[in-house]
């Protein structure tokens, strides 16, 4: 897993090192639209490339604020014409309706935090669009989510300088640490629904 993070990283900086902003902005939206690119190398590396003054701090944040929400609009998307297409994704009419119900109460709030959260706020949006959630309010909480996250990320980068990478192995680490909690808390849900049942 290590030398695979590596091998992407390098890639990373690679194509934003040729296709500056833009390379910032593509590399997020491709993270934000379900693909597992990792953000804790994307807007870090930019940071760096602040320090050097080779990029100014306020375009590396707003391309990648830019990209989270591009990307978003794919997954959201993706997950509006699942509820139409079983050939994408397999739910029952009745986790749809439950979702939706979620949403309401708690969606706003769930997109938003959700940017914030590693291992969450890439797959955020995929529920968001099978829930069909206002397009307008899902890309206003996206776009503060994804601009918090991006200054938080970029500014690290930024005081680093040219120990970015370091980020990485720690983010990776809280990854797996935040993935293990949410699989524990949907474990723990449907084992008290079984015995509620019972």
């Amino acid at each position: 897993m290590i030398h695979l993070i590596n091998y992407l990283g390098e890639l990373i900086v690679e194509f934003i090192s040729g296709m500056g902003y833009w390379g910032v902005a593509i590399c997020m939206a491709i993270e934000s639209c379900n693909i597992p690119l990792p953000s804790e190398i994307i807007q870090p590396f930019g940071g760096y490339l602040v320090s050097t003054g080779r990029f100014t701090f306020v375009n590396v944040v707003m391309a990648g604020t830019l990209g989270g929400i591009l990307g978003s609009l794919v997954s959201y998307y993706l997950g509006s014409i699942a509820t139409h297409s079983r050939a994408l994704f397999w739910i029952s009419d009745t986790k749809v309706k439950t979702l939706t119900a979620w949403f309401k109460r708690h969606g706003e709030s769930a997109v938003f935090f959700g940017r914030l959260l590693p291992g969450i706020r890439t797959f955020i949006s995929l529920p968001a669009g099978i829930a069909r959630m206002n397009l307008t309010r899902f890309i206003v909480y996206t776009f503060f989510g994804s601009l918090i996250w991006s200054i938080f990320l970029t500014y690290l980068g930024y005081i680093l300088g040219q120990n970015w990478r370091i980020l990485s192995r720690y983010f990776h680490d809280l990854d797996l640490l935040v993935l293990l909690a949410v699989l524990s808390l949907v474990i723990y849900y449907y084992w008290h629904r079984r015995i509620q049942k019972w």
